[in-house]
């Protein structure tokens, strides 16, 4: 009989526990930076008034399995950890599928509906039994489909649009993760663009606060990329996360009072072209908006899973079938 053995950590202190079978599961692609430990945790901390933690990590000599799950008590339902601001969600597995089975069976048990959106279609094979619906696409610029000179070419009225704004005075500046006033500035001035939307999910400053620690916590491996009028002003800003053979372009904001010179538009131009060059490809995340769409060549889709506590509890007891 193999040895199993099954944890259910629930807190951010809890998780500490997994943090280095956590790290090895996603040491090897196709996990995204929403599959770190580090990213759970810090969500799992600050976002525990509204999400409380149940990840389930199932261990046996030949197989992993780790399921970040959390309740939504409001809702009375189980999500995955990261709330609103994790754009691709997974489980993580290596080896024999048994342990992720039972990892699902101890996740049932709680009986409670279970609802995940923004699945990335690269992990799919890990989420056999499951109906997945359709949610929507990632549109991407493939660097196998282009180069910066292709991309400039293509599009080279926006160049002619960021050297207007050169003339303006508007300079081009790119800052680290860790130079958190510069991300605390971004993330407030999204929160004030849109102050009355609901909609705005960086009204919410437990999101902001996530967003700067996340951006420190990945420091060189995070670029803030800004638009600034001479005068010091944030014309446009852009937090991108650099992942693997990809660039991903998390946040984009506009200073409205710059907006005949469509500045995001412009700033997602130049980081692009500069990002072919770097070699990356760029993600542009979750979304088909029109801004994005000028510019991609290629496309991911995503999926989302709504299941009822009883729908959850008998596929669970189907795939142990098929298994």
């Amino acid at each position: 009989m193999p040895r199993l053995r099954t944890i259910v950590a629930q807190s951010a202190f809890e998780m500490e526990g997994l943090a280095e079978v956590w790290n090895e599961l996603t040491s090897t692609p196709p996990y995204s930076i929403f599959q770190r430990f580090g990213w759970n945790r810090l969500a799992a901390e600050i976002f525990s008034d509204r999400l409380r933690p149940h990840v389930i990590c199932v261990d046996s000599d030949s197989g992993t399995a780790i399921i970040p799950a959390a309740i939504n008590d409001r809702e009375q339902r189980i999500e995955f950890l990261g709330e609103t601001l994790f754009d691709y969600r997974d489980v993580l597995h290596a080896g024999d599928p048994e342990p992720l089975q039972l990892a699902w069976q101890q996740l049932a048990k709680l009986g409670l509906p279970l609802s995940i959106c923004c699945i990335d279609s690269a992990g799919v094979d890990r989420w056999g039994g499951f109906s997945l619906q359709t949610f929507c696409t990632a549109p991407e610029v493939s660097r196998d489909k282009t180069n910066e000179q292709q991309f400039r070419l293509a599009h080279s009225r926006v160049g002619r649009h960021f050297r207007r704004l050169q003339r303006q005075g508007v300079e081009f500046r790119q800052f680290r993760g860790s130079d958190s006033e510069v991300v605390r500035q971004l993330y407030r001035r999204k929160a004030e663009q849109f102050a009355e939307d609901a909609t705005n999910v960086f009204r919410d400053p437990s999101r902001r606060e996530f967003m700067i620690a996340s951006c420190a916590l990945e420091d060189d491996n995070c670029d803030v990329f800004t638009l600034q009028s001479a005068e010091g002003d944030l014309v446009a800003g852009i937090v991108t996360f650099r992942d693997g053979g990809a660039r991903r372009f998390y946040t984009i904001y506009f200073n409205p009072a710059w907006a005949r010179f469509s500045p995001g538009v412009v700033l997602l131009y130049e980081v692009t072209a500069r990002s072919l060059a770097e070699g990356l490809s760029c993600d542009y995340m979750t979304g088909e908006y029109p801004y994005k769409m000028r510019f991609a060549n290629s496309s991911r889709m995503l999926h989302k899973l709504e299941l009822s506590a009883s729908d959850l509890a008998k596929t669970c007891t189907l795939r142990q079938k098929v298994a």
